[in-house]
């Protein structure tokens, strides 16, 4: 398989095709960001695609789960908006609306926007994995379809980032390091990591992913020199990087490793934080044990442990995950959500003989864990698509679901029950049930995906099931907003939007 082309040419600003792409792309995610939180529908009867904004400016797109095509009104006439022109009209709009000046989101747009030209040029160069799994986890152009730049990679050169892509379909070697043993810091099963590769004696071994060396290299060469750390070459194979960027499989080895990255993607610089890894082994545990009682088909994808260095804690963490193989039901082929959503070859939502039916057994499998986790165990998932691995059959029909990331879970009483069950209706029904169901919806015109979905979530007696399907409103998180005032991407705030379940 080709590796992608790292060349300073691949961040060129394209032209043509490939650079019309990359707006639409990149202008389809903000555009919902804005539609949803500041932009007020007008309704209006003769074009129902208008929006007024703060400033009072209309503002035509059209309609979809991916909008396109945005159009001012001015003196009486439409004028299309490429992106850089969408970025400075948000930009205004968002000044005018919360009075706070622009800070870094602006340059993050447009550096998701260019981001995205320079992975579909590699992309083109590149060839996809032949294993669906890896295709699926390797196939997100778009990304979260609500952030107003999910695609930006904190504003480095395309050079330093475009080799751990997956979405250029790119694979690479770890590296490997060894810390002296008596500066070594873990917590959990880590005994994974000492089978990549041999260490000399009275040293642990401690992968690190090559980007995230590259950025905080300076600050550890007074451990290089002292011999408290070591360079001991790379893996002898090859790691493909998942949609989280930062964690990467071997499939041979069935084994996932979550990294630090010091780059800020979405909301969030995406270290492994010191108080997320200390707390680490309640949340797992907990989550282990729910799934464990619930028993199979469902599973968890349990964070084992950690190791670090105690001089870099946080800068050079790896966090070990569970593989697949132990957890999936023979014979079936394990697909990232979100790779569901975006589309990719082969994908069984795309080729559904019967699409009802096929939702159906994708909500069998995808609500009733979630849903037990909260209300008998008190874990409440981070249920999102990226989070959700979908086992299909050779029929491609869904007949497992696989939960990961025990650092985005919450346990109650950490955490207030209702802020709790706000928290999992976000995740699963408005990151997670909407964009499976808009696709389903997308690809077989009057298909109505809620009645079924209502069904689901009817059959199970938690006390909240009747507010919720009878809530005209759901939770919707206010990525734009959040980034623009500079709230911790943790800081969750929500705002009501229609209830696609209510009134069935």
């Amino acid at each position: 398989m080709d590796r992608v082309d790292s060349s300073p040419s691949c961040g060129a600003p394209p032209t043509g095709a490939v650079g019309r792409l990359a707006d639409a792309y990149a202008a389809a995610p903000l555009l919902n960001c804005l539609l949803r939180e500041v932009a007020e529908p007008l309704g209006h009867p003769d074009d129902p695609r208008v929006h007024r904004l703060p400033s009072g400016r209309l503002l035509r797109v059209r309609a979809g789960r991916r909008p396109t095509g945005p159009e001012v009104r001015a003196a009486g006439t439409w004028h299309r908006v490429g992106h850089s022109e969408l970025v400075k009209l948000v930009a205004d709009e968002l000044r005018r609306h919360t009075g706070l000046p622009c800070g870094d989101l602006p340059a993050e747009m447009i550096d998701s926007r260019d981001a995205v030209a320079a992975l579909l040029t590699a992309r083109a160069l590149a060839t996809a994995p032949a294993d669906p799994y890896l295709r699926s986890e390797q196939s997100l152009i778009t990304g979260h379809p609500y952030h107003p730049a999910p695609k930006a990679r904190g504003g480095g050169p395309v050079a330093s980032w475009l080799p751990y892509a997956p979405e250029a379909h790119a694979r690479f070697p770890l590296v490997l390091l060894g810390v002296r043993e008596d500066q070594v810091a873990e917590e959990g099963d880590t005994g994974a990591l000492d089978a990549l590769g041999p260490v000399p004696p009275g040293y642990r071994l401690l992968p690190a992913h090559p980007w995230q060396l590259e950025l905080v290299g300076r600050e550890l060469a007074e451990a290089f020199a002292d011999g408290r750390l070591l360079r001991l070459g790379t893996t002898a194979f090859d790691t493909w990087p998942t949609a989280a960027i930062r964690t990467v499989y071997e499939p041979r080895r069935d084994l996932f490793l979550k990294f630090s990255l010091d780059v800020r993607i979405t909301n969030d610089i995406r270290r492994l934080w010191r108080h997320d890894l200390r707390r680490l082994r309640r949340t797992d545990t907990a989550a282990r044990h729910a799934f464990a009682a619930m028993g199979p088909p469902a599973a968890w994808l349990s964070d084992r442990g950690y190791r670090t260095a105690t001089f870099a804690f946080e800068e050079l963490a790896v966090l070990v995950r569970d593989g697949l193989r132990g957890h999936l039901v023979p014979g079936t082929t394990p697909l990232l959500a979100a790779g569901l959503a975006e589309g990719f070859d082969g994908s069984p939502l795309a080729t559904a003989a019967d699409p009802g039916a096929w939702w159906e057994a994708y909500l069998r499998q995808v609500v009733p864990p979630a849903l037990t986790a909260f209300d008998d165990h008190g874990v409440v998932l981070e249920a999102h698509l990226q989070n959700t691995l979908v086992a299909v059959d050779a029929a491609g029909t869904p007949v497992q679901v696989l939960y990961r990331d025990a650092e985005g879970t919450k346990l109650l009483p950490d955490v207030t029950r209702a802020a709790g069950w706000e928290r999992l209706v976000y995740c699963l029904v408005v990151n997670h049930l909407t964009e499976i169901a808009a696709a389903l919806a997308e690809r077989r015109p009057g298909l109505d995906p809620w009645p079924a979905a209502r069904r689901e979530l009817a059959r199970h007696d938690l006390p909240e099931i009747p507010a919720l399907l009878a809530s005209p409103t759901l939770p919707g998180k206010t990525n734009l907003l959040l980034r623009w005032t500079g709230a911790d991407g943790a800081d969750a705030r929500y705002l009501p939007l229609p209830n696609p379940l209510a009134g069935g």
